[in-house]
């Protein structure tokens, strides 16, 4: 199926976001920082990417304007997964370019049907 970047510096959550993305064929890269995020994605050019936003260093707003102003990896869609569930924290995350939010715990369904969608 498709390549997916997990961005997130918990290992617990990228444990969970690994196993629902294997459980439906997806192949899985793991960056645990913002900047090794950008590095990954430029590298493997993946079909997508599920991005925290809490993070040390560059935090995912950041990493998600950096992808998205960057021409080379502008055309990747970003999903901010994230524990932030304020309105004003969803409506900076897609200013910053991010195509979905999903607020954690997510739900394996919404994951993947969010995937779907921007996959095409």
């Amino acid at each position: 199926m498709a390549h997916i970047v997990v961005i997130d510096d918990s290992p617990t959550e990228v444990y969970v976001l690994q196993q629902i993305l294997e459980r439906h064929g997806h192949q899985v890269s793991v960056a645990n920082s913002g900047e090794e995020g950008i590095e990954l994605v430029r590298q493997v050019r993946p079909d997508a990417v599920l991005m925290d936003v809490v993070m040390p260093g560059m935090n995912g707003f950041q990493a998600t304007r950096t992808l998205n102003k960057d021409s080379e990896t502008s055309g990747i869609p970003v999903i901010i997964v994230t524990t932030k569930d304020q309105q004003t924290d969803r409506i900076w995350g897609m200013r910053q370019g991010a195509k979905e939010y999903l607020v954690k715990p997510v739900k394996e369904a919404d994951l993947i049907d969010v995937l779907k969608s921007v996959l095409g």
